[in-house]
């Protein structure tokens, strides 16, 4: 099927294989907690299949130091967690800081150390330059969405070789695939989608879970 060609129904997969697949592994109790505290902050919250295709990617690198880009309610964290290897840390950046506080009792709540994890209160553009070089094992994406080009230049300094970087958000609420939607999220997301491609040291991947999950290796 060609990009322009439409989806007729006689290949692919429909929305209830979709949604198999998105609850296709059992989310863990200290997920399920974390999701609850997203929507009491008003955090739009990640679904299964991101959290899921987080933890396989942790563990398929063997992630130990990663960064994170907006704390969330700590459902990212967790899930990379537990992919991690048992001494990983994460260093999160949040301007929010009741999100970090509700990242902190997720964490503690689930019996991870707290020098496991390094929460920022700051403007991840002012706070991740001030990171080492090539010391990073995986940087996760999910801050404003208009400073995404930007973070991705960051995640590539910032990896090792063989390092990856997850962008959240890559097809962002079914707007990203329509060529004539030109709002200003939408318009920077696909620039950075673009950057990747363009970045010769990448090799990437597009995943459709959740809105869109975008996973990229560094030669």
């Amino acid at each position: 099927m060609t990009r322009n060609q439409q989806w007729d129904g006689s290949s692919g997969i429909d929305a209830l294989s979709w949604g198999y697949a998105e609850d296709y592994v059992e989310p863990s109790d200290e997920l399920r907690q974390a999701t609850l505290a997203g929507s009491d902050l008003g955090v739009e919250t990640l679904s299964n299949g991101v959290t899921t295709a987080l933890t396989f990617l942790a563990t398929a690198i063997r992630a130990k130091h990663v960064v994170q880009v907006g704390t969330g309610s700590g459902s990212a964290g967790l899930a990379l967690f537990a992919g991690m290897t048992h001494d990983g840390i994460i260093t999160s950046i949040d301007t929010e800081g009741d999100r970090q506080s509700a990242a902190r009792q997720v964490f503690t709540s689930a019996k991870i150390a707290s020098n496991r994890f390094r929460l920022i209160a700051g403007v991840p553009l002012e706070v991740l330059p001030k990171l080492r070089d090539g010391a990073y094992d995986l940087v996760f994406i999910d801050g404003d969405k208009l400073e995404y080009v930007e973070y991705v230049a960051q995640a590539l300094r910032l990896l090792r070789h063989g390092g990856m970087v997850v962008v959240n958000d890559a097809l962002w609420r079914g707007l990203v695939a329509h060529s004539s939607n030109e709002d200003d999220e939408t318009v920077i997301i696909r620039e950075a989608l673009a950057s990747v491609l363009d970045t010769e040291e990448f090799t990437p991947v597009l995943l459709p879970v959740g809105g869109g999950l975008l996973a990229a290796i560094k030669a």
